[in-house]
C-alpha cells in the first residue's frame, strides 16, 4: 500500500512539470506531509514515511518548485533537517549487512536520501536519468489550465496501523569497479537514488515472472549511460540481504540472476563473479543471516552452471580455523552443492554402515537386511528385533518393548544403509516402517536416541539429516529435537547452519501446533458457551 502511495506522489509531482497541477498546491501537500512529524505519541516510522515521500519526490519536481516557491521549499527542507537531527537510529546496527563501513558506508536510508538531496540542491537541481517526454510539448502544456490538488490530511494513526520498516542502504560497487565502461554515479548523487528506485520498482512489478523481470531490467532506459549490469546486481543483492527478511522469497533472486546470465552471457556472469568475490572477502564482518542467504544463493547458482568456479582463489580458507567465516562458508557451499546434484556431478561423502561379525546385534542386522529386502511386514521386523539383547528389559516385558539403545541402533542403521540411494528411498523407508519407529521411540530416551543414530549414520550428509528430521513429526516430537540439538553430542556442530535450519523448522512447527490447539480450544469454549446458553433458555 505504501509503495503504491509513494509512486502516486511521484506521479503527481511530475504532473507539476507538465503544468497540470499548480506548484502551490503541491507545496501545500508536502507541508501536510511534514506536519506529521509534530504529532505526539506516534511511532517514528510514521513520520519517516511521510518525510521519505517528500524527499523522494524532489528528484522529479524539485527544480520546478524551487524556481517558483524557493522560500517555501527552503522552509520544508529546514524542517526536514531538524527532524532528521533528532531522530533515533538505534535500529541501524541490527539492519546492517556488515559490521564495518569499509570500503562502502552503510547509511540509514533517510540519512542517505537527505545527503543525496543536499547534493542535488547544490547542483542546482540538475539530474539526467528521469525520462521527461513532456518537454517536447512544453510550449503547448505551458498554456494549459492548471489544477489545484484538494486539501490532503494524513490519515490518523491507530493501534492497527502498520508502516514500512526502516532500511540500511546496501552498496557494493563504485566508479572504480568498472573503469572501462560508463561511470557509475556517486553514492550521494540523486541519480544513484533514481536508478536504484526504478530497478526496485521493476523487480516489484515483475518478480513472479523471472524472464519478464530479467528482460525489463536489461532494457532499462538509458542503459548506455550507466554500468547497468553493476546496478542490477547491486540492487538484487540489496533485496536478497535486506534484514530482517527480503521483500520476496529467496529463490526468486537466484532464478532471476540465472535468467540474467542467460540473457547477457558475455558480461553479466563476470559482474556476478566480481560481486561474489567481494562478498567472500568481506565475510569476516558479514551478518550471519546474510552469510546463510549468500550460501544458499551461491550453491544454487553453481548447480546451474556445472559448478564452474576458480576455487583456487579461495584457497586461503584452507589455512584458517574451521570455525572462521570463510572456512565455514566454503564448507557449507560444498555441502549445499552436494544436495543439489546427484553423485555423478558431485562426490557425496556418505557414512557407510559397516557391521562387523564381533559387534553386538550383527546377526540380527543381517537378518533385518534380508527381511527388509524381502519386503517384510512391521510384525516380522518386530519378531527379528526381539533377538537383540536388551539390558534394560523389565522382567514383565514379554514383548521386548522397553527402551533398548542397541535395538534402535541396529534397526535405524540397517534401514538407513539400505535406503541410502536417494531421498525418496529414505522417505519410503520411514513411511513403511513408521509403526516400528513409533514403538522403538516411545519414551523420551528412545526419541533422543533415534536422532543420535540418524546423525551418526548421516553426519557426512547434513542435508539428509535436515530432511530426515524435517519429516520426523510423527516419530519424535519437537521437544526431543530441541534436546538433541542442545545436547553435548552435537556441541561440535552447534554453529553449523543445518543445525539452526532444523531448530528453526522445529520452532515453526511447534508454533503452528500451538496455534492450532489454541484455535480448537477457543472453538470448544464457544460451543460450550452456546450449549450453556441453550440449556439456560430451555430451563426458563
Amino acid at each position: 500500500m505504501y509503495n503504491e502511495a509513494e509512486y502516486l506522489v511521484h506521479f503527481l509531482s511530475d504532473l507539476v512539470n507538465c503544468h497540470v497541477i499548480a506548484a502551490p498546491s503541491m507545496v501545500a501537500m508536502f507541508e501536510n506531509f511534514l506536519s506529521v512529524t509534530q504529532e505526539e505519541d506516534i511511532p517514528q516510522v510514521r513520520c519517516d514515511w511521510y518525510v521519505f515521500a517528500f524527499l523522494s519526490s524532489l528528484p522529479w519536481v524539485g527544480k520546478e518548485l524551487y524556481e517558483k516557491k524557493d522560500a517555501e521549499i527552503d522552509r520544508l527542507l529546514s524542517h526536514t533537517e531538524s527532524y532528521l537531527k533528532h531522530r533515533q537510529k538505534i535500529h541501524v546496527p541490527m539492519l546492517q549487512v556488515w559490521t564495518a563501513d569499509k570500503p562502502h558506508p552503510q547509511e540509514e536510508y533517510l540519512d542517505c536520501l537527505w545527503s543525496q538531496i543536499q547534493k542535488f540542491k547544490k547542483d542546482h537541481w540538475q539530474e539526467r536519468h528521469i525520462l521527461r517526454p513532456y518537454l517536447a510539448f512544453d510550449s503547448i502544456l505551458c498554456k494549459a489550465l492548471q489544477h489545484n490538488l484538494p486539501p490532503f490530511t494524513p490519515p490518523p494513526h491507530t493501534e492497527n496501523s502498520v508502516y514500512p520498516m526502516p532500511r540500511v542502504i546496501f552498496w557494493m560497487f563504485d566508479y572504480t569497479d568498472d573503469p572501462e565502461g560508463p561511470v557509475m554515479p556517486g553514492s550521494h548523487s540523486v541519480e544513484r537514488f533514481v536508478i536504484e528506485e526504478n530497478l526496485h520498482c521493476i523487480i516489484k512489478s515483475h518478480w513472479k515472472e523471472r524472464k519478464t523481470c530479467a528482460a525489463q531490467l536489461l532494457s532499462y532506459p538509458g542503459n548506455n549511460k550507466i554500468p547497468l549490469n553493476y546496478h542490477i546486481v547491486e540492487v538484487i543483492f540489496a533485496e536478497l540481504f535486506q534484514l530482517p527478511s527480503p521483500p520476496h522469497i529467496e529463490v526468486m533472486y537466484t532464478a532471476l540472476l540465472i535468467e540474467l546470465c542467460k540473457l547477457q552471457p558475455g558480461s553479466l556472469p563476470q559482474v556476478l563473479a566480481q560481486a561474489a568475490e567481494m562478498l567472500y572477502m568481506r565475510l569476516d564482518t558479514m551478518n550471519t543471516t546474510c552469510i546463510d542467504r549468500f550460501i544458499n544463493w551461491f550453491s544454487h547458482h553453481l548447480s546451474n552452471f556445472q559448478f564452474r568456479r576458480s576455487w583456487e582463489d579461495w584457497s586461503d580458507c584452507l589455512t584458517q580455523d574451521l570455525e572462521k567465516p570463510k572456512s565455514k562458508f566454503v564448507r557449507e557451499v560444498l555441502e549445499k552443492c552436494m544436495s543439489c546434484k546427484s553423485t555423478t556431478a558431485v562426490k557425496i561423502g556418505l557414512m557407510i554402515v559397516e557391521l562387523g561379525g564381533s559387534l553386538p546385534g550383527y546377526t540380527v542386522a543381517l537378518c533385518l537386511m534380508i527381511a527388509i529386502k524381502s519386503k517384510a511386514s512391521n510384525d516380522e521386523i518386530f519378531n527379528i528385533l526381539k533377538g537383540v539383547p536388551n539390558p534394560n528389559k523389565d522382567d514383565d516385558d514379554d514383548e521386548g518393548l522397553t527402551f533398548s539403545p542397541l535395538k534402535i541402533e541396529v534397526f535405524v542403521q540397517t534401514l538407513l544403509h539400505l535406503a541410502a540411494k536417494s531421498f525418496s528411498h529414505s522417505f519410503s523407508a520411514l513411511a513403511k516402517f513408521h509403526r516400528v519407529f513409533k514403538v522403538l521411540a516411545e519414551g523420551d530416551e528412545g526419541k533422543l536416541h533415534v536422532l543420535r543414530v540418524v546423525y551418526e549414520v548421516r553426519k557426512n550428509h547434513p542435508q539428509m539429516i535436515a530432511v530426515l528430521v524435517e519429516i520426523r513429526t510423527q516419530i519424535v516430537d519437537c521437544a526431543a529435537v530441541a534436546n538433541w540439538i542442545f545436547s553435548s553430542e552435537l556441541a561440535h556442530d552447534f554453529t553449523r547452519f543445518y543445525v539452526w535450519e532444523i531448530l528453526h523448522s522445529t520452532i515453526c512447527k511447534m508454533n503452528k501446533h500451538v496455534l492450532k490447539i489454541h484455535r480448537e480450544l477457543e472453538e470448544t469454549k464457544a460451543r460450550l458457551a452456546r450449549q450453556h446458553k441453550r440449556l439456560q433458555l430451555l430451563s426458563t
